[in-house]
């Protein structure tokens, strides 16, 4: 790829950053764009926002960047918790990270570079590669400068990994502290409870078991099969909207009436009542205490009068079987999944069977794409192999667009849709909660990328002579994967422009919520109902973390990278400030879990940029060893110092917190732990009374 095509690529995707930003300052001010623009806020109870005309509200603005800017991180982690705070503080290593490295790639490596004589072909003078470590001529003494640099930002991340680690770590000890009084903090989940031999049922082994062994424990909510209450509750709510709809059709504009007459027309008022009169009594049926003894299942929420008891009830083995009562910490009560509390032990086993095979045939799928992809980039050898490709040339500036732009912008797209795919997939993992499905979903959409995206792209130009080679000479691997990351540098630049630019935009703009919202306040009816969503964790911290990786691995081989990097984390934190501020609800807060795996995609970027660096220059080869070395023991001792906090929950911290709701009285009274932990569908319902002649639900009968 040449200059020209690089600077297609900035001119297009820094032209629909600002048409997407200037959009989204016009939009955010229209009150009637509150639901897609302060879905939080309104679900909150702030109201829509907007402003009277003439008062700006005509004219774009980029007053939302400074006021994201603004917002301290002790606000973040007040209004939005200590997960929030583990992605900003995640653009803030980038942006602290990349600014540094901008200075030494552009002030050191780019001159060194360019000075040289490595490419000095008629082909190649307008080539950005004349700026990479590709210049350089292999054993060049230049490369000693390129193996300091190397050495400055890697002790440098290493600096800044340790001092974010330190700080995550502290924080999440607050964080614990803070909110001592969350019923998670004193319930833990109880799996495998084996039936009572007496009465033949799984909550009275709990409840002596329990009881006999802790002197603080408090009591237990055995788990149910939920059976069909779930889809029934849903149903009763969908007839409970019909019935709405069809008594407002007299009062509506001309295309909801339309709309209502195509779809509720043949449907009879008074039937709905009946039938939502019937689903109403198999509930309650399904809700009585008789019918709940019978989809009992050996899973029980137990809670205790004291956080320490809790935290050693739920590290320690409570059975001489380790398959009967195994017990994990209980998640927040809005974070469970109650469907998958049932799924029996073996059967995990199968299902991650299943979603491994589901996503190795995703990997092989992935693979056309990325390299009809790398086929573009490489569109002068595609046009050597297949002449009728020539006739984009006849078209000024065609060429430059073709492979500096449309190859990352298919990529992104492709790109999109990972993260809801690997949601999906461990959706059926058996996973007891969200947070837990997501966690597992950001880890497996990073791998996914680093595999399909990074690896694949520097080595699917030509992928079977470097997997031959390899096997036949596998002691110059590494140094063939260090030509491939400096051939591979130009797209990668296009990439992070793309995913920066556009896709940042894009996020803020919401661009597909506004086009549903518009066409559905144009035909239906305008509604005020907020479009709320949880913030998407699995999606921006793999991405964002691979642009970390890009980052470090080109940090010294093509340092003209490194600027774009700093707009890219700049954009990228002021964005997703707004988003936490006014769009996505925060639904639960691990207490800093996501941090571990960040600084994991991190460890494995440095070592990646150390690995690529070993080219042929033999002192400077050797010298990257210990350097390789000394960053695997950092990462050991990180293991050691740093990662059991995240993992456990201290027992002092947890005596701690008991003195301190002994001191205020606490002791006792902390019936509120149990009874949060009570599935939504066993929880009296309540129906609308002007909706229907039925009654609200009750608990049961």
């Amino acid at each position: 790829m040449d200059a020209e095509g690089l600077l297609a690529s900035a001119a297009i995707n820094l032209g629909l950053a600002l048409v997407a930003l200037s959009l989204f300052s016009l939009l955010k001010k229209q009150p009637g764009n509150a639901p897609v623009y302060l879905a939080r806020r309104m679900a909150a109870g702030g109201g829509g926002g907007g402003l009277p005309l003439g008062h700006g509200r005509l004219t774009p603005s980029f007053r939302w960047i400074r006021a994201a800017l603004r917002l301290s991180e002790d606000d973040v982690l007040r209004r939005h918790g200590l997960d929030a705070l583990v992605v900003v503080r995640l653009f803030k290593f980038g942006i602290k990270c990349f600014a540094v490295c901008s200075i030494v790639g552009l002030f050191i490596l780019a001159p060194t570079n360019y000075s040289c004589e490595g490419l000095q072909d008629t082909k190649r003078s307008n080539s950005m590669e004349l700026f990479t470590v590709s210049n350089v001529a292999r054993g060049s003494n230049r490369l000693w400068v390129h193996f300091a640099c190397l050495c400055f930002i890697s002790f440098y991340v290493v600096y800044l990994l340790h001092k974010e680690h330190k700080e995550m770590s502290s924080r999440r000890i607050a964080h614990l502290k803070y909110h001592r009084k969350r019923p998670d903090q004193y319930t833990i989940l109880v799996r495998g409870i084996p039936l009572c031999p007496d009465h033949g049922t799984y909550g009275c082994y709990a409840d002596h078991f329990f009881s006999k062994h802790y002197r603080t424990y408090q009591s237990y909510h055995i788990v149910h099969d939920i059976g069909n209450i779930k889809a029934l509750q849903k149903l009763a709510s969908s007839l409970e909207d019909k019935i709405k709809r069809k008594r407002e059709t007299r009062r509506c504009n001309f295309w909801k009436w339309i709309w209502f007459k195509l779809t509720l027309e043949a449907i009879d008022t008074r039937k709905l009542e009946e039938k939502l009169k019937n689903v109403h009594h198999s509930i309650r049926l399904l809700q009585c205490e008789n019918m709940l003894k019978r989809k009992e299942l050996p899973v029980a929420f137990v809670s205790f009068k004291s956080q320490l008891d809790a935290a050693q009830a739920a590290e320690m083995q409570q059975h001489v079987n380790p398959l009967s009562l195994v017990t994990t910490y209980a998640p927040e009560p809005p974070d469970a999944l109650w469907t998958n509390l049932a799924i029996p032990f073996c059967r995990i086993a199968i299902y991650k069977l299943g979603v491994f095979i589901a996503a190795f045939l995703l990997i092989v799928f992935f693979t056309i794409p990325v390299t009809a992809v790398q086929g573009i980039v490489q569109f002068e050898k595609i046009k050597i192999w297949f002449p009728p490709a020539r006739a984009v040339e006849l078209i000024p500036g065609l060429n430059s667009v073709v492979t500096g732009y449309l190859p990352s912008m298919i990529l992104n797209g492709f790109i999109y849709l990972i993260p809801f795919a690997m949601l999906g997939m461990a959706s059926f993992e058996g996973c007891i909660a969200k947070s837990q499905k997501e966690i597992k979903a950001c880890n497996m959409v990073f791998y996914f990328l680093l595999g399909n995206v990074f690896f694949l792209s520097i080595l699917s130009g030509s992928l079977l002579h470097q997997i031959g080679e390899s096997f036949t000479h596998p002691k110059d691997i590494p140094s063939r994967l260090a030509r491939a990351v400096s051939a591979q540098s130009d797209f990668f630049i296009t990439y992070i422009l793309t995913d920066g630019m556009s896709g940042f935009s894009l996020e803020v703009l919401q661009f597909g919520l506004l086009t549903w919202h518009f066409f559905k306040a144009h035909s239906i009816g305008h509604s005020e109902q907020p479009y709320l969503y949880g913030f998407p964790y699995y999606r921006v911290v793999p991405i964002v973390s691979l642009a970390v990786l890009i980052g470090l691995v080109y940090a010294v081989v093509a340092p003209l990278l490194l600027p774009i990097l700093v707009i890219y984390f700049l954009l990228g934190y002021a964005v997703y400030i707004n988003q936490m501020e006014d769009v996505y609800e925060i639904t639960y807060d691990t207490c800093g879990q996501y941090w571990p795996n960040i600084h994991r995609y991190i460890f494995l970027s440095v070592t990646l940029m150390q690995i690529t660096m070993l080219k042929s220059k033999p002192g400077a080869s050797f010298a990257t060893v210990p350097l390789l070395v000394s960053t695997i023991l950092f990462n050991e001792y990180c293991k050691v110092r740093f990662l059991p906090t995240f993992l456990h929950r201290p027992v002092q911290v947890a005596k701690e917190n008991d003195d301190l709701n002994e001191a205020e009285g606490m002791r006792g009274d902390l019936d509120h732990a149990i009874s949060a932990y009570k599935p939504p569908w066993m929880r009296p319902t309540n129906f609308s009374p002007d909706c229907s002649s039925v009654q609200p639900l009750i608990r049961s009968v």
